[in-house]
């Protein structure tokens, strides 16, 4: 009897104790390499830039393709992607749509609010006017009747592109000028230089609220959403990753992000020529104490507790 309860003894010592030097690692090998996607946008650079620095901190090995919207959420449903940071809603809704309707993405975290995306106009418009969409078209000639869109596909160039063929806002007649938001950007600069105006898809978090002189057009709301196209952003994940991989999901679920931490993370970015790492691993040596939270739980990928493993990468 005397030997069966130390064998009970060492039995429970090994139950409590384990889970406290591990925390229990509950990710598979299988679980390494955790494939994200990228539209091209500086806002979602800065997330996967976090999320990047924070997993492979782990054990990990996060790997970032560029894709753009359609590609990266058909990579989803098809299961060759796992996680994307950048589900920006409501300007995604049909997107949305299509992949719950087929059961294809879960919904992990919703890890930015406060956001907003809709069409804008800079210094020069805001002189003439121009505070509303139905403001525009009695200036077309000043605008060269353009609105300037960013990478083809995007549901938000789908939304413009809608508004022009039907004639919303006496727009029939202006031209949809797809490009990549940097360029998209650094055209609206050189307008803004000329002293010409630009209409323009403007949204936060983003640094161009700093360095430009913004104004957020009224009366988009049946294209954009009320609130200059209030907009949530969800992190998805493909259907099944959570519970193959529970441990990395378990820090997806609980990372969130703020509009302030983004503005500063996608201005090293595009200001200060920084990889998307590299601003995110700086903003995150600035401000550890959010590690805290989204750790809280969560271990490396050989189950040692997360906290300091990560701390002690970012030194």
């Amino acid at each position: 009897m005397l030997k069966l309860n130390r064998i009970l003894a060492l039995v429970t010592v090994a139950v409590v104790a384990g889970p406290a030097l591990g925390q229990g690692a509950n990710d598979p090998a299988a679980c390494k390499t955790i494939r994200m996607s990228d539209p091209g946008w500086t806002d979602i650079n800065s997330t996967n830039g976090i999320a990047k620095t924070v997993l492979d901190a782990l054990g990990y090995d996060a790997q970032v393709t560029t894709l753009s919207v359609p590609i990266g959420f058909e990579a989803l449903k098809s299961g060759q992607s796992d996680v994307f940071l950048g589900n920006w809603m409501p300007a995604q809704a049909s997107f949305r749509a299509d992949l719950d309707k087929a059961g294809a993405v879960e919904v992990l975290n919703r890890n930015l609010e406060g956001a907003k995306f809709t069409l804008a106009v800079t210094g020069p418009g805001a002189k003439l006017g121009v505070k509303d969409f139905d403001d525009l078209d009695a200036h077309r000639d000043a605008f060269e009747g353009k609105i300037y869109g960013i990478e083809p596909g995007a549901p938000a160039n789908q939304s413009i592109g809608k508004m022009i063929e039907a004639d919303a806002h006496g727009l029939g007649d202006w031209e949809l000028v797809e490009t990549g938001e940097q360029a998209m950007l650094a055209q609206v600069a050189r307008n803004d230089a000329a002293g010409k105006p630009s209409v323009f898809l403007a949204w936060a978090p983003h640094p161009m609220n700093e360095t430009l002189q913004i104004t957020y057009l009224t009366g988009g709301d049946k294209e954009f959403g009320p609130n200059y196209g209030g907009a949530e952003v969800f992190t998805l994940a493909r259907k099944g990753w959570a519970a193959e991989c529970p441990n990395a999901a378990k820090l997806l679920k609980q990372m969130t992000f703020t509009v302030p931490m983004e503005n500063q993370i996608m201005d090293g970015i595009l200001n200060n020529g920084e990889a998307p790492a590299d601003s995110a691993r700086a903003w995150l040596k600035a401000n550890p104490d959010v590690l805290g939270p989204w750790l809280d739980g969560v271990t490396t990928l050989d189950g040692q507790p997360g906290l300091p493993a990560v701390e002690a990468a970012l030194k």
